[in-house]
């Protein structure tokens, strides 16, 4: 026992050291938004948080059935309205089924830990979510990474371990590259394994009617399990997993999360059924996106500062250190700027970044503060002593 309180203990001493370095809790000081200024924290990729059809739909919810039942998911009927969105989901990701479970942690975890045998490989991106390693280890699996992106390093790694679970971000969620899709696919036909593919930050951004990423190359026979949190362009609350009709009945009743979990409440479902209604006409939004994100990443790059690999609406700042992290974020702030920290255990203690998270109704009066923001603060931060920086001749 007293080994257990040194050790709490210990980091409860480190944590509040690390806070008063900040200072203040989450990594951000006093500073809040004001509505004046530019917040770029929100996954809200599509901006459909505040829409009135998605709001409507949640009040109705709300003063007709309350909270609703309080119960397991393991008892949501057949007639429930939860049913009929995953009916609504599958039939828009041209899958057999899907399972909506609380979040994009559970769908995850629980699929791994439903799916996978205790000592099997999985094999994962070094740079996949925190959920899909957890699900490794819930299922008391091996966990098998490799190289981010890298293909070949994970072939070798399946030829010399086994096939098993292959298990990757179809858009990471830091760095704001995608995938190698098509040759993930590959390697699984080759190799005898299935796929887990978290379509978190393409869903609703990415393909015809946002459908995903899996769905717009036409894989959709080729990726065995699709998950994804329905907090980012849904702008809700659950996860899901879109896989076969049999595993999609099997998992209610055997991933823990889902059995040992309260079911998503009544608003929640009414929520994201109207979001979905709004996202699959949405084209003008995903345009609008896919404009702006190109703005601000050609215009970063054109001040010194080294985005890549991002591809998306997920753009990185790199200053590397968490000292460095927490001077851009402060200096971003001071000028009307909101972007998110990211620092360990999100990240490794090394590649520290400041995450501007683009969204569609981004003006281009907005634009250009944000580009005005991220010039006027770059000798301020030290921009060209980040490693990460590639440096023009005037700075060389």
């Amino acid at each position: 026992m007293s080994g257990e309180l040194s050790y709490l203990q210990q980091r409860l001493k480190d944590w509040e050291i690390r806070r008063e370095n900040w200072g203040g809790p989450l990594y951000r000081g006093r500073a809040t938004p004001r509505s004046t200024d530019i917040t770029l924290m929100s996954n809200d990729y599509l901006a459909l948080g505040g829409h009135p059809a998605v709001l409507e739909a949640q009040v109705r919810s709300l003063r007709t059935h309350g909270n609703g039942a309080l119960m397991s998911g393991a008892f949501t009927g057949d007639t429930d309205p939860l049913r009929r969105l995953e009916t609504e989901l599958a039939d828009w990701l041209a899958a057999p089924a899907v399972m909506l479970c609380q979040s994009g942690w559970a769908a995850n975890v629980g699929l791994i830990q439903a799916i996978c045998p205790p000592g099997g490989p999985v094999y994962v991106d070094e740079l996949a979510h925190a959920s899909l390693w957890e699900g490794i280890a819930a299922a008391r699996a091996v966990a098998r990474p490799f190289a981010h992106n890298d293909t070949e390093h994970l072939e070798r790694a399946i030829r010399q371990y086994g096939p098993g679970l292959i298990a990757f971000d179809t858009l990471y969620s830091v760095t704001g590259d995608l995938c190698p899709l098509l040759e993930l696919t590959a390697v699984a036909a080759r190799t005898g394994s299935d796929l887990i593919a978290d379509e978190s930050h393409t869903l609703g951004v990415v393909g015809h009617r946002g459908a995903g990423l899996v769905t717009s190359l036409g894989l959709t026979d080729k990726v065995a399990y699709r998950t994804a949190s329905l907090a980012k362009a849904f702008a809700g609350r659950a996860g899901l997993v879109a896989c076969t009709e049999e595993i999609a009945g099997y998992l209610p009743y055997h991933a823990l999360g889902a059995v040992f979990s309260s079911t998503l409440l009544p608003h929640d479902v009414a929520g994201l059924t109207a979001a979905l209604d709004v996202l699959v006409h949405a084209d003008d939004r995903r345009k609008r996106l896919d404009g702006n994100s190109r703005i601000l990443r050609e215009g970063l790059t054109a001040l010194g500062y080294n985005v890549t690999p991002s591809e998306s609406q997920i753009i990185p700042l790199r200053p590397g250190t968490e000292p460095g992290v927490r001077r851009l974020q402060q200096a971003l702030d001071a000028r009307g700027v909101f972007g998110a920290a990211f620092v360990p255990p999100s990240v490794p203690a090394r590649r520290c970044v400041q995450r501007l998270s683009v969204h569609s109704e981004l003006t281009a009066a907005d634009l250009d503060r944000i580009l005005a923001g991220c010039a006027a603060v770059r000798d301020e931060v030290g921009l060209w002593d980040w490693k990460s920086t590639r440096r023009p001749a005037a700075h060389r």
